[in-house]
């Protein structure tokens, strides 16, 4: 009988090879909204919002670092349920609509 393996042991798993950008560009989007956050340009967003989204921005920040750690000790094999990721995608428009509250902003002083 013949019988051929056609996985390919160099190729990361393809779990591995979608999550891993996905969890990176995540985490930039998080580190950049938060420096913004912390700029004294932030300071048109009521601090309220700006502490809110922070805190936000952390947990994300801590969940995405565990997802990345449980994804590289099972060599790819372990994923993100669907719905957390939607949560992180929806935080990442509100990282975008506050950066763009601040752009918009700095334009008018």
């Amino acid at each position: 009988m013949f019988s051929q393996d056609f996985s390919n042991q160099s190729e990361p798993p393809l779990l591995q090879s979608v999550l891993e950008p996905l969890l990176d560009d995540f985490k930039y989007w998080f580190s950049e909204t938060e420096a913004l956050l912390t700029s004294d340009a932030a300071q048109s967003l009521e601090s309220e919002i700006r502490q809110d989204l922070m805190n936000q921005i952390q947990t994300a920040q801590q969940e995405v670092a565990t997802a990345r750690t449980l994804l590289l000790a099972t060599s790819g094999n372990a994923g993100v349920d669907t719905a957390v990721v939607a949560q992180w995608h929806q935080l990442v428009n509100k990282c975008w609509q506050a950066a763009r509250h601040i752009r918009q902003s700095g334009n008018e002083s």
